[in-house]
């Protein structure tokens, strides 16, 4: 994790994307998507103009920081993961490190990528890299071979290798920003300083304060404070002249259980700033923001996704947006504020297929067989699971007789369930793919390329009113307008047709030209007024349809890297997409009547 010269600005990886996020309002974020294997480390260069970041390729890619989209180079550093970067001070050179097979790292010029040095000395992969940034140049690298190789430039050549001072792998080092000490820290739990200009030991601080590895460590602005962060769920805050911790500050509360997830990987303390932030990244991926002299904790917590998004749903006219991931998370989004929560409560096991807003409540199913509903407002899971007939594909939500109504599409065909309750069932060959539903109408789709729709009884019971055979491709996604006077069909070659219904509830085909996608529809969402649709597909574009003008769209290319996992037609002109690089974006709507 990396932040601006400004203070204004977060830079991180996360899957193959670097994200670059506003620190002061973080739903302001732009994805930089250039990369095309994961993703390990992002720095801002001192001007804050140009972001250089690594894959475990061994690729190293220099960007333009607020553009998020101009590649300025492309080099290939090692064959193997790069682990870490450092700038110069003029933001003219860079080092890469890693584990590679020739050499663990090397120097370049950032425009041109000629060589500007060699680093050497290391017998195993190298962590971690920092560069003073004022002159004479020297640089610093901490190993798994738990020695610290202190290197003269330009060009950067070995200098010196300090053993002895850890006994473990070096995770991370740093100058300070005044250049007059260097820092390392590592898996033995120890904190050392060096002088900056000459790589020799000062003292060690700290010594059994932190009880696990040291992943992290970023000095103050003002080269007075260290800040390390720890896999023993903390963060703490070190006066550098006196060796004492000044502040601790313990995530998973304090009674001592070990929490994976609250385990504290990467920390930052931005520049430019006067209100002591500090912000820390642990391994369930929360950025974790805290002030100095504030000890209750984090004094906020954003929230996302790591794994890919696969399902989405919004109740009309409340503001949230819940949205369903690969690992089974389920999370509650305030669309106004941009800030997520955890839905409460004994999540899904698997895979999250499905999601869908009822009246006041949220029903989800998953790859584990599962039903489970939440409560909107409280944002938590409420009852226990229900067991499914089969491995649900979707679920909907339809309203009859005053009943509220969960349909599932599973490979047992479709089940209908109220209060947690299975009161009917329908048996379908071939397995329903994709449901739909809106009041009393329920439509199914399957790999036989026809669409059946039904009403549903005050029982609970589907009769079946039409069946639609137009699809030239299995179908993959279902969509009616609020309505339910229109019905959407994605298909599973990426093209989209459009129905309307009659008063006497005949079905016709509205057009069949929506074909913009080249792979496979995964979601699609019809705007409030019904005249307008959204669709996502695994081709990673978002493409906006209009019925007025069925020949034309706006469609937004490589809206998310790997794919489209869900889209969601909000209140306001506005479209919500979720996709496999677990993020979620929200579009404004022009150009389509």
């Amino acid at each position: 994790m990396s932040s601006d010269s400004k203070g204004e600005r977060i830079a991180y990886a996360t899957n193959k994307s670097i994200f670059v996020r506003s620190i002061d309002n973080p739903s302001v974020s732009k994805q930089y998507t250039a990369h095309t294997a994961q993703t390990t480390v992002a720095r801002f260069s001192p001007s804050g103009f140009y972001i250089a970041s690594g894959d475990v390729t061994g690729s190293v890619r220099v960007w333009d920081s607020i553009g998020a989209e101009n590649t300025k180079g492309e080099y290939h550093i090692i064959a193997g993961r790069i682990n870490d970067i450092a700038w110069d001070g003029d933001s003219q050179r860079i080092i890469a490190v890693g584990d590679g097979k020739e050499r663990f790292g090397h120097c370049i010029t950032a425009d041109s990528g000629n060589s500007v040095g060699e680093i050497s000395g290391h017998a195993s992969q190298i962590n971690c890299v920092s560069i003073r940034q004022q002159r004479p140049l020297r640089a610093a690298t901490g190993s798994d071979d738990t020695s610290m190789v202190f290197l003269h430039g330009a060009p950067f050549k070995f200098n010196t290798s300090v053993r002895g001072k850890h006994d473990k792998f070096i995770y991370g080092t740093q100058f300070s920003p005044d250049g007059s000490a260097l820092v390392t820290v590592g898996s033995d739990k120890r904190i050392w300083l060096y002088d900056g200009k000459t790589g020799e030991p000062t003292k060690q601080i700290g010594e059994g304060e932190h009880k696990g590895s040291i992943f992290g460590v970023c000095w103050s602005p003002d080269s007075k404070r260290l800040v390390t962060c720890s896999g023993d769920q903390t963060v703490k805050v070190w006066e550098v002249e006196s060796g004492k911790c000044e502040q601790s500050w313990r995530m998973g509360g304090d009674d001592g259980k070990v929490s994976i997830p609250d385990q504290q990987v990467g920390v930052t303390w931005p520049a430019g700033r006067t209100d002591g932030l500090i912000i820390s990244l642990d391994l369930e991926g929360n950025l974790n923001y805290f002030h100095l002299g504030k000890t209750e904790g984090p004094v906020r917590i954003v929230h996302g996704h790591q794994k890919a998004i696969t399902s989405a749903a919004s109740a009309t006219g409340s503001g949230k947006l819940f949205t369903g991931s690969y690992e089974g998370r389920a999370r509650s989004w305030d669309l106004t504020t941009g800030e997520a929560e955890l839905v409460d409560g004994e999540m899904h096991s698997n895979q999250v297929s499905g999601l869908a807003a009822g009246s006041g409540r949220v029903y989800s199913v998953g790859w584990d067989d599962s039903l489970r509903t939440a409560d909107a407002a409280q944002k938590s899971f409420i009852g226990g699971a229900v067991k499914t007939a089969g491995q649900p594909k979707g679920v909907a939500v339809a309203q009859a007789g005053g009943k509220e109504f969960s349909i599932i599409a599973s490979t047992a065909g479709l089940n209908i369930y109220h209060e947690g309750q299975e009161v009917s069932s329908l048996a379908l060959s071939p397995a329903p793919t994709c449901v739909a539903a809106v009041n009393d109408l329920v439509a199914s789709g399957s790999d036989d390329k026809i669409v059946r729709i039904y009403n549903i009884t005050a029982s609970g019971s589907l009769e079946e009113t039409s069946t639609l055979k137009d699809a030239t491709s299995p179908i993959s996604a279902l969509a009616f307008s609020r309505d339910g006077s229109r019905l959407a069909t994605g298909l599973g070659n990426g093209k989209v047709f459009a129905y309307s219904s009659s008063s006497a509830g005949e079905w016709k085909l509205d057009t069949n030209r929506w074909s913009a996608h080249t792979a496979r529809v995964t979601s699609i969402s019809w705007s409030p007024e019904g005249s307008r649709a959204v669709s996502g597909s695994l081709d990673t574009n978002v493409c906006v349809w209009s019925l007025k003008n069925p020949g034309g769209r706006v469609k937004v290319t490589n809206a998310h890297k790997e794919g489209v996992g869900a889209v969601v037609w909000a209140e306001d002109g506005r479209v919500i997409s979720c996709g496999a690089d677990a993020a979620v974006k929200v579009w404004k709507v022009e150009g389509v009547a």
